[in-house]
Order: structure tokens, then C-alpha cells, then sequence
């Protein structure tokens, strides 16, 4: 708690506020009804006509309905006046008014000690029963709840103050509320109220299994057509069976490329398997609506094929050093191609992916003073001559 809100509590604890003016009756006025506007204006002209003070105000507004109280001082002369004066002015607007005179000046409660948040997909009342109930039982008062969230979940926050507001103070309340996540179909939070709760902007946490029932990485398998291998590989981690290593090992023999495996020139069709056709969904649909880069892939399809394509390549494991990835293939003097990762497989060798010219792949290739040859059976099917590119064919009579 800091310490300008712990001096707040101790005021309102001690009774302390503004002083009435002499003569000042307290009162509490509130009003409701549709909201529209021009409403809260009209409120507070007619206290002003009546030099009503202002010590407390609240007002919301939920699913299209106004609330507005206020905590006022007004000479008992105006009381009559004040009334007449709201009923008559805010008819024409709707709204219910009532005042209700006080005896004394009754301090706020203290500020909200702790937040509890509920997310469901729905929130029952049952739901909202049980938590209210689990906080009575530890003397925990509800001070106001509001919606936070309607979609994808229904998202309620309870401001609550707790009967020992000092830091820890609540653990007892916060197991009982974990406990009780465990009996309703809705995900329960509580935490401290005040600014640093409030200043957060940025919340961390796994995506998958979480927020979605899926795992991203098998999603995007079955899109690329490696969904069996992906998902054996998947299991095999889980069961603590495959390493990091082992794991980049697989990634590579499989053909599947990271960032570093990429540069500002790729695209899509370098990475065959990556391209959606006919049963195969892959990762870029040929046939999709607008998407960035759908212009060179249509083309690309239609009328050729990339300049450069993926491929494994091994490398020749007599260099004392492995070549660093991003370096530079060549075939003699001209270079053809970029290296990606590079791993040491137990069957395999020193392997590695690299993008590669085509024109390139049965040329002598080297990286540095490291000879490299193109695995066979990483090179793609040839699908023979593009539907685009034969049409222009024949239009130029080359068939």
C-alpha cells in the first residue's frame, strides 16, 4: 500500500472529511433511468440553483442505464425546492429521483484493498454465488463489480476490502478462492487494488493449451503436410525421449526452416512443401483472398518456378570447423546459394539447410574451403511445365 493511500484509509477511518457549511443538512440524492445525454447537466443545475455543496458523487452507466448518487449538504429550506426541482426537470429525461436525509455525515468506506477477477465461458449466477459467499466467510466485503470483458469470455471484476489489508493479509482469501477454481468452470484472480496494479500494460503466459485448445506447432504441421512427423516428435519431447539437439536434428532432416534459415529475398515457393496443392493444405493458399506477396506467389506458380529452392546439403566432415550460417555457397567463382543451420548427425554427418540456385544444383558447390553436395532426396518433385507458362507457349506458338 503507498503511503498517500494509507493516509486516505487512516482519514476515512478516523471519520475525517470536508466540513458542511454552517447550517447544511446531508443528504444523499440519486437518480436512474435510460441513459442519454444531458442528463448529469441538468442534475447539477438544479443543485447549483439551489447552492447545494458537493461532498461525494458516483455515476455509471450499465447496458445503456444511468446511476448517479450523490452525497450533498443543502439548507433545510432548499430540501423542498431541491426535490421538486430534480423530479420536474429530469422527467422529461426519464429518470427516477430520491432524496434522503441524513443525520450526520456518514465517511466513504476505505478504498478497495484487493481485485478479484472472474473469466468463464459463460459465468454462472452459481458461479458468482459461491465466490460471493467464499468472501463473506472471510469477512470479505464486496464493494462493486462491473463487466470487464464479453467476448471470448465473460469477464467480471469484484473490487473487494479484505478485514487485514496489510500485504499477506489475504492469503487465506486467495487459497480459498484457488480452491474453489477447482470446483467451477471459471478462472479466478486476486490481487492487490492501487496504482501499480493499474500501470500494468504487458502479461505473459503459453498460448497453447491455454488460451486454445491446440498445439500451434501441429496446427502449422498439418498446414506444411508434416503433421505425423511434427506431432512424433512432439511426443517423443514430452516423454523426455528428445533433446534440444536431437530435436534440431529432426527439424532439419525434415526440411522445416527457421528464421536463420531464411533471408529478405525468400519467398514462399523456395520452400516447396510450404505452398497449399489440391490435397495438400501447406502454409500459403494459392487460391485464398487478398494476402502480402500474393501477386509473386500467383505468379511464380503460373509461369515458372522460384530461382532458388530448399534443400539439404552435406558437408564434408574432414573441415576442422563447421561454416557459420548466412555463408555464402558458391559454384567456382559465382555465388549460388545461402547456408542455414548446420548440425552433426549421427547418421548423416555434418548436414545443413541451404537456399540454393537451381540453376546451381548439379554444380560443384562449396562453402568457404568446405566442399558440400546436394542431398538427392531433398531436391523437389518437377511438376513439369506451369499452366501459365505453357499458355504463353502456345500463344507464341512455341508448343
Amino acid at each position: 500500500m503507498t503511503e498517500l493511500s494509507q493516509i486516505d484509509n487512516d482519514l476515512s477511518e478516523l471519520g475525517q472529511y470536508v466540513a458542511l457549511r454552517d447550517g447544511y443538512q446531508p443528504a444523499v440524492i440519486t437518480i436512474s433511468g435510460k441513459d442519454r445525454p444531458g442528463v448529469t447537466a441538468a442534475f447539477f443545475r438544479v443543485l447549483a440553483a439551489n447552492k447545494v455543496q458537493v461532498l461525494d458523487v458516483e455515476q455509471t452507466i450499465f447496458r445503456g442505464f444511468l446511476s448517479l448518487a450523490a452525497f450533498v449538504g443543502v439548507l433545510p429550506e432548499r430540501v423542498g425546492p431541491v426535490t421538486t426541482g430534480l423530479k420536474d426537470t429530469l422527467k422529461v429525461h426519464g429518470q427516477s429521483v430520491t432524496v434522503e436525509l441524513q443525520e450526520q455525515v456518514q465517511s466513504s468506506r476505505p478504498r478497495s484493498s484487493h481485485v478479484v477477477v472472474i473469466l468463464g465461458n459463460p459465468v454462472d449466477a452459481i458461479d458468482l454465488s459461491r465466490v460471493g459467499q467464499t468472501l463473506a466467510d472471510y469477512d470479505a466485503n464486496i464493494d462493486s463489480i462491473r463487466g470487464i470483458s464479453d467476448y471470448p469470455v465473460t469477464g467480471l471484476e469484484l473490487k473487494i476490502t479484505a478485514p487485514d489489508t496489510s500485504p499477506g493479509g489475504a492469503q487465506k482469501i486467495r487459497k480459498a478462492l484457488a480452491a474453489l477454481t477447482t470446483e467451477l468452470n471459471v478462472d479466478i484472480a486476486i490481487e492487490r487494488s492501487g496504482l501499480l496494479r493499474r500501470s500494468k500494460r504487458l502479461v505473459c503466459f503459453d498460448c497453447d493449451s491455454t488460451l486454445i485448445t491446440g498445439e500451434v506447432i501441429e496446427m502449422l504441421a498439418a498446414h506444411a503436410g508434416k503433421e505425423a512427423e511434427v506431432a512424433a516428435v512432439t511426443e517423443r519431447a514430452m516423454r523426455g525421449e528428445l533433446d534440444f539437439e536431437e530435436s534440431l536434428r529432426e527439424r532439419v532432416k525434415a526440411l522445416e526452416p527457421e528464421g536463420p534459415d531464411l533471408d529478405a529475398k525468400t519467398i514462399p515457393h523456395e520452400i516447396p512443401h510450404w505452398i497449399g496443392r489440391d490435397e495438400h493444405l501447406g502454409a500459403v493458399h494459392l487460391t485464398k483472398g487478398c494476402y502480402r506477396g500474393q501477386e509473386t506467389v500467383a505468379r511464380v506458380d503460373n509461369l515458372g518456378r522460384s530461382p532458388r529452392v530448399m534443400v539439404l546439403l552435406h558437408l564434408d566432415g574432414s573441415a576442422p570447423v563447421a561454416p557459420a550460417v548466412g555463408a555464402e555457397i558458391t559454384s567456382g567463382t559465382r555465388t549460388v546459394g545461402r547456408l542455414g543451420t548446420v548440425i552433426h548427425d549421427c547418421d548423416l554427418g555434418p548436414i545443413a539447410l541451404a537456399l540454393v540456385k537451381r540453376s546451381a544444383l548439379d554444380s560443384d558447390l562449396t562453402v568457404g574451403d568446405v566442399a558440400v553436395t546436394v542431398d538427392p532426396d531433398s531436391l523437389p518433385v518437377d511438376d513439369g511445365e506451369q499452366r501459365g507458362r505453357a499458355a504463353v507457349n502456345k500463344l507464341r506458338g512455341r508448343d
